[in-house]
């Protein structure tokens, strides 16, 4: 499990050069970002959050000393997480995001013209009303009437919820906190049952250099409840480790066999990152990750 990272808030003074917001991880390891000032702190009752203006990344928000999105490189992440399922299924219409409060997921799902619902569950109101204030470009999307924002555990919602959506996403923070849930066997089991018949899930599944027991965890999870299960990969510049893998599980089409590249021909000028080489290439794992599969 991943060490509580720290971060470093003196806010700078005439005698300081620079001020570094650090995230520090285990293994001895650590990413930083030179900071102008911090702009935002608040504890709620399930986490810290912090937002920082930065030199080289914009914008910044930490949860619990985490660094959750930046504007430079939020888009990589956002795009993956979504387009992925969103091609992969043939016409998704009602789609679910838990977590995701800053709205990134849901911006790039409205991008599909066949999305006709779209149900955001956040556990944390701070979240979303501290998104909307310093990432409007991002939060502004949650206004859209095909949204219905629910302020509750995202594990206790999927718990009724049956047959119903055509595409999870589960778009969480690292698996410490209020997150930990999202990230055993009964959660993912009432995720699977909430899906139609023709349902993908997806979810962010950390570093494979950070997290490797968790991915072997949810890789033998998944293989219990889906025909289909395949990881696929991403590079952010400021998540540790610079990589990001996310777990496909799918009831009836193949992210690989059944992507209709054409599809997404005529999408790509709205995209900064995914596209169509891009949505076959994240697949071919490295193997070392293949190794941990093993």
């Amino acid at each position: 499990m991943q060490e509580k990272s720290e971060v470093n808030t003196d806010i700078p003074n005439s005698s300081k050069e620079e001020f570094w917001l650090t995230e520090y991880g285990p293994r001895n390891t650590a990413i930083s970002l030179r900071v102008k000032y911090k702009l935002f702190e608040k504890k709620t009752p399930y986490q810290k959050i912090e937002i920082f203006d930065s030199y080289d990344y914009g914008r910044v928000m930490a949860l619990d000393g985490f660094i959750m999105l930046t504007e430079k490189d939020e888009f990589i992440y956002h795009e993956m997480i979504a387009h992925v399922p969103l091609f992969t299924h043939p016409e998704p219409k009602h789609v679910l995001v838990i977590g995701g409060g800053d709205g990134g997921a849901v911006r790039e799902i409205l991008k599909h013209k066949s999305i006709e619902k779209v149900e955001l569950v956040e556990i944390d109101e701070e979240v979303v009303k501290t998104s909307k204030i310093y990432f409007p470009e991002i939060a502004s999307y949650l206004e859209d009437e095909r949204v219905e924002i629910n302020f509750q555990d995202g594990i206790e919602y999927v718990k009724f919820k049956h047959g119903v959506y055509d595409i999870i996403l589960i778009d969480s923070p690292d698996p410490v906190g209020p997150a930990v849930g999202l990230f055993e066997e009964s959660f993912y089991k009432n995720a699977f049952a909430s899906l139609n018949d023709s349902g993908i899930i997806v979810a962010q599944s950390e570093s494979p250099f950070i997290f490797p027991d968790l991915i072997k965890r949810v890789f033998s999870i998944f293989k219990k409840y889906f025909p289909i299960v395949h990881f696929y990969i991403a590079n952010v510049p400021t998540y540790a480790s610079g990589m990001i893998s996310f777990v496909l599980g799918s009831r009836k089409f193949d992210p690989i066999k059944d992507f209709n590249p054409e599809r997404v021909k005529s999408f790509v000028s709205t995209l900064k990152y995914y596209n169509e080489k891009v949505h076959l290439a994240s697949f071919a794992l490295p193997n070392f990750f293949i190794n941990l599969l093993k």
